[in-house]
């Protein structure tokens, strides 16, 4: 499948945690550490719109479609997706580190 027909939707809420992750980063580290962080993430994303099912499936009490994918290079981070086969298109629901409490934050 190409990267071209995969319509991508990232939701505000994703894009407002990758940038605070950047942000974070760049305070704590080196602005070198924020753009490995942001390009690692654009990587992954891009590997996700060649292959959207790629993803495993992120299983929770309360049934739903999401999918987990690591970061590439920050594996502690997982990208939340869902993929709708009907429209072709993904929607990054959220970028969290997987020590979170993350059925709390996804529900």
């Amino acid at each position: 499948m190409s990267s071209r027909q995969v319509k991508l939707i990232v939701l505000p809420r994703a894009a407002q945690e990758i940038t605070e992750q950047a942000a974070y980063y760049r305070e704590r580290a080196n602005v070198a550490l924020a753009e490995r962080w942001r390009a690692a993430v654009r990587n992954s994303i891009r590997s996700l719109r060649r292959f959207p099912e790629s993803g495993n499936p992120f299983h929770t009490q309360t049934p739903s479609h999401i999918k987990r994918l690591s970061v590439e290079g920050f594996a502690n981070y997982l990208i939340f997706y869902e993929f709708d086969a009907a429209s072709n298109t993904i929607y990054i629901i959220s970028v969290l580190h997987g020590a979170r409490d993350l059925e709390s934050l996804l529900n």
